[in-house]
């Protein structure tokens, strides 16, 4: 099945004028990256409200642009709730990680995990997970992409979306080689700019449908929707027994804490020149996607509204195809254009700062701190990072094509998930507690990442449902899709008993040197 009146030419020419014209940017701020903090972190040139909405640009994924319009179309309340989630995460990042980060750091979440424990082994760790959430998160990014293609171009068959998958991919290492954090960032704000004003277009749109009454677009939406005016309640989705209502906890715990300690979002804080700005970052981001996300509620309901939900599930995106849907109902074959353009630049963007974060964790972390021990020379050090994107373009790549058609929407929650187990627990305890130390700090990072990774293998999402990615086999005894719930508090538990029981000690003045700068910005 295919969108009808669909253009698929339309669709890739929207696509290659934003890549050229983003690619021509990209060439013209990127002057000069031969320096790390150049290269890593845009020579902390960037103000707090471009930062802002380059974060925003960075954060909202395609999950969050056709997934979440899907989920409020289908289910309803429930799939605002991951909107909620989004968004609270900003007032953690806000209140207790950008200002600390900022001051302490320079280029990586290594740098402050690092900053009074030992060098080699805390790096590696913060190396490893690093790696591991953003292959995650890419993996998803790019799968994702493959399965958008049968949708908006129109490209059926596992070849012709493992070619767009390699186009996707290739696109987003030249943004990094090319451009650096600089580059990127640009991307990024200008992604950021295109997608809320789409999504205000399509929201202007549908309010003019309805007689600008948000009344009246919910009661079309009710009354077009198998569940009636239960769509307007909680529990459409995760209602229906104790397990998923426990899974909501989870899942709402994981997307809560785990968007403060994405290694992407983190690395973003050090492109500002100090911590008011990094504070301001954050405020920006938040009000940008408070607006993007108001704007996926209407859309949402819009598309149950004018599109229908078995029109949606039965579209070849399913869920994912809501906005698409709706965008051609609304505005026929421009707007869905305009809407594939999006959606791809979304993707690209997202992928593109994930690599510069994977590419930079290696070459600064790996390479330069614990292979050279800190003697790395800058431009040796610039050149580990890009032949790093190289690799990681590679193997995103391959996983996406490898990935692609299947059950991808958890690697996302994984990723959260992780992010949350492994690195949030030992960002505070290293911010907050004197005591912490390296033992505490290796315990808690693999204690997480290996519990949230288990605990995902042998759960629903692996084998044992319908949906799952294994559904021919059934090995799974922990009852819970998304394993924040219980991996997270493990972290915690992890880097308190491993302090405690490690025998290295806590270096109080290399403590008392880290609250100072992280408080006050002296020597940041």
């Amino acid at each position: 099945m295919s969108i009808p009146d669909n253009n698929p030419v339309l669709n890739i020419a929207v696509f290659a004028l934003f890549v050229a014209i983003t690619l021509y940017v990209v060439y013209r701020v990127s002057t000069r990256n031969s320096s790390t903090s150049d290269y890593y972190a845009a020579g902390s040139a960037f103000t707090g409200r471009q930062n802002g909405i380059a974060l925003s640009g960075d954060f909202l994924s395609a999950a969050s642009f056709l997934g979440i319009a899907g989920a409020i179309a289908i289910h309803g309340y429930d799939g605002f709730l991951y909107s909620i989630g989004f968004l609270v995460a900003w007032m953690v990042d806000l209140l207790l990680i950008a200002e600390l980060l900022r001051n302490t750091g320079r280029f990586t979440m290594g740098d402050v995990l690092s900053f009074r424990m030992k060098q080699r082994p805390v790096r590696a760790a913060a190396a490893t997970s690093t790696l591991v959430i953003s292959f995650f998160y890419m993996l998803a990014q790019m799968a994702g992409a493959g399965g958008l293609v049968a949708l908006l171009l129109d490209i059926h068959g596992g070849i012709g979306q493992a070619l767009v998958i390699g186009v996707v991919g290739v696109i987003m290492v030249l943004y990094v080689l090319v451009g650096g954090m600089k580059g990127t960032t640009w991307v990024q704000i200008i992604k950021a700019t295109i997608l809320l004003l789409t999504g205000a277009l399509i929201t202007v749109f549908l309010f003019g449908k309805f007689g600008f009454s948000f009344s009246n677009l919910l009661s079309a939406a009710a009354d077009n929707s198998p569940l009636g005016d239960e769509l307007l309640e909680p529990g459409g989705s995760y209602g229906k027994s104790e397990v998923t209502k426990l899974d909501f906890v989870s899942l709402a715990l994981a997307l809560v804490l785990g968007a403060a300690a994405l290694p992407h979002v983190l690395m973003r804080f050090y492109t500002v020149p100090n911590s008011r700005e990094a504070r301001r970052s954050v405020v920006w981001a938040t009000a940008c996607m408070t607006i993007f996300y108001l704007c996926t509620l209407v859309i949402g309901f819009g598309a149950a509204a004018l599109v229908g939900p078995e029109t949606i599930k039965n579209a070849p995106g399913g869920e994912n195809s809501a906005a698409p849907l709706l965008a051609l109902n609304i505005g026929g074959t421009l707007l869905l254009g305009i809407v594939s353009a999006v959606a791809f630049a979304t993707i690209l963007a997202v992928v593109a700062g994930l690599t510069i974060t994977a590419s930079a964790s290696f070459a600064h972390d790996v390479y330069a701190n614990i292979f050279k021990r800190g003697k790395a020379e800058p431009a040796a050090e610039v050149r580990v990072a890009r032949l790093t994107a190289v690799a990681v373009g590679a193997f995103a790549i391959i996983g996406g094509i490898l990935a692609n058609g299947q059950n991808i929407a958890f690697l996302v929650a994984l990723a959260f998930a992780v992010a949350a187990s492994a690195n949030l627990s030992t960002l505070l305890y290293s911010l907050f507690w004197k005591r912490f130390n390296t033992t505490g700090t290796l315990w808690g990072i693999y204690g997480g990442l290996i519990a949230s990774l288990v605990l995902v293998f042998f759960s629903p999402v692996m084998s044992g449902a319908a949906d799952s990615i294994i559904s021919s086999v059934d090995f799974h005894w922990f009852p819970l899709k998304n394993p924040g719930l219980v991996s997270i508090p493990f972290s915690f538990l992890c880097g308190f008993v491993g302090t405690f029981v490690g025998r290295s000690k806590a270096d109080p003045v290399k403590h008392a040197e880290m609250e100072v700068r992280s408080l006050t910005g002296i020597g940041s």
